[in-house]
């Protein structure tokens, strides 16, 4: 009964897909299943078809249709062959996903198309893959594969596919062994910009303000680097570019000449660069557009396969990326204080290590009064907020940059290149603020030339300070305390 059912579903399937082929779009359901006279007629079409073609359960990745041209390439004889098992296992001889997977870009009644060498089969295709909706909200993925081995062949280009495949994987060998995320990024995008005969490829991302930042920048020798050009670029330059990203598309201009009147903004931005032709590409996260990655004048040979190149590429930059966004978040939970969000002592440490000693320096350690009082009597939500007010007067005056807590009530100030003029002028600025707000804090306030002496003297010297003010405050409130108490 079951190997009955499985067969009905297989049919089922297949009789879906040649309506679909036939232009007859419609989702995967109970209605319209009764066939017509035209596609009683056509019902051999995918089984015989001179492509390769199989589908797959988006969910599962489980193979659940292959035609004949499909199981004969692979040697089998039907699909129970391989029941079960996932489309990466039997297509790429895999253990884990393809790197290069669009599934998440698949629409239904419309073909994502691009260009692939496969290894297993030793042939290059043209891919077209579409979405299926099925009963129970199932979805399928349809592919169909055309055989180009022979157009690369008269025009040359599989040697030089294989050559720049050889070169990207080289790269993908060095990116790997990389310390850290940006380098793994940027040796990718150098590996890329060679194997391709670029001038320049690149990364750009959205910044927190919606503007597009070239993040990533490779050049060939001789050429200028445009990255501290292109900067919180508008939305407006890259825009038409996302509305065909938002589609599945790329971005393939052999002149910029064409774009002229049809996208001026961009047009005027690639000609400031001496960029002539482009290549750009899509970076996706969860089916949305993240970032852009392209190569700027590549030979007009390369284009004939620079995509298929980038798109896999995409799948290895996507996750350095969030590799890196993710060491970023973690640097920055270990670096600020989870309470006031400047600086911690770690950020302190960091700060320290890069002073020039031969630059001047002021250092203001504080000591926030009356703390312990205020969390014995009133609470620690009320000792909380005491913090918040005391941390906004210094970074009111001192900027959150220069700005460390470095204690349960202590905050140290760093300014580097700082006249002692300015310096008093701003702890002045902090008293009166202070009174403004009703805050109380003792501070040591230190100036110096230069750190060739060491900070440790300076930092020691400081905390001196600021316990001798904490204790005249105290006096002249007529209450005693040990040094080192609030």
């Amino acid at each position: 009964m079951q190997k009955k059912k499985g067969l009905l579903q297989r049919n089922y399937i297949q009789n879906m897909l040649i309506r679909l082929m036939n232009g007859e779009y419609y989702k995967f359901n109970n209605k319209g299943r009764h066939a017509h006279g035209k596609y009683k007629r056509n019902r051999g079409f995918f089984i015989n078809l001179n492509e390769y073609v199989y589908a797959t359960d988006i969910e599962t990745n489980e193979i659940v249709y292959m035609n004949h041209k499909a199981l004969e390439a692979y040697g089998l004889e039907s699909i129970e062959d391989i029941k079960g098992l996932k489309c990466y296992e039997v297509l790429q001889k895999a253990s884990v996903k393809c790197g290069m997977c669009n599934n998440s870009r698949l629409l239904p009644g419309a073909f994502d198309e691009w260009r692939y060498y496969n290894p297993v089969l030793d042939k290059y295709m043209i891919i077209k893959d579409t979405l299926i909706e099925g009963e129970g909200n199932r979805k399928y993925r349809l592919e169909i594969g055309i055989d180009i081995s022979e157009e690369f062949a008269q025009d040359k280009l599989i040697q030089k596919y294989r050559e720049t495949e050889a070169l990207v994987n080289e790269g993908l060998r060095e990116a790997l062994a990389a310390d850290t995320p940006d380098e793994t990024i940027n040796t990718l995008l150098g590996y890329i910009g060679k194997a391709l005969n670029g001038e320049r490829t690149y990364i750009f991302e959205k910044n927190i303000y919606g503007r597009d930042d070239n993040t990533y920048e490779w050049t060939a020798d001789g050429i200028r680097s445009e990255k501290d050009n292109l900067q919180n670029l508008p939305p407006e330059v890259c825009a038409n570019w996302y509305k065909c990203f938002e589609k599945g598309g790329n971005i393939v201009i052999q002149d910029i000449e064409e774009i002229k009147d049809s996208d001026s903004l961009q047009y005027d931005n690639l000609k400031r660069q001496g960029i002539h032709s482009i290549i750009a590409i899509p970076i996706y996260n969860e089916g949305n557009v993240v970032a852009f990655m392209g190569i700027g004048n590549p030979p007009l040979l390369t284009l004939k396969y620079a995509l298929s190149i980038l798109e896999i590429m995409g799948a290895f930059i996507i996750s350095c990326i969030k590799r890196r966004n993710m060491m970023r978040k973690l640097e920055d939970m270990s670096y600020k204080d989870a309470l006031t969000n400047i600086g911690n002592r770690f950020a302190m440490s960091a700060c320290v290590e890069s002073i020039d000693e031969k630059q001047s320096i002021g250092v203001v350690y504080c000591d926030v009064t009356g703390l312990k009082y205020v969390n014995d009597t009133m609470g620690h939500d009320a000792g909380d907020r005491l913090i918040l007010n005391a941390c906004g007067c210094l970074t009111d005056v001192f900027g959150e940059d220069k700005v460390f807590r470095i204690g349960g009530d202590e905050f140290l100030v760093i300014c580097t290149q700082i006249d002692e003029n300015t310096l008093i002028k701003r702890i002045t600025e902090l008293k009166e603020l202070m009174k403004e707000r009703s805050v109380n804090m003792a501070a040591g306030v230190i100036w110096r030339e230069n750190v060739i002496a060491g900070f440790g003297e300076i930092l020691r010297e400081s905390e001196e300070l600021m316990y001798a003010d904490k204790a005249q405050y105290y006096k002249e409130k007529g209450v005693e305390r040990r040094k080192g108490r609030a």
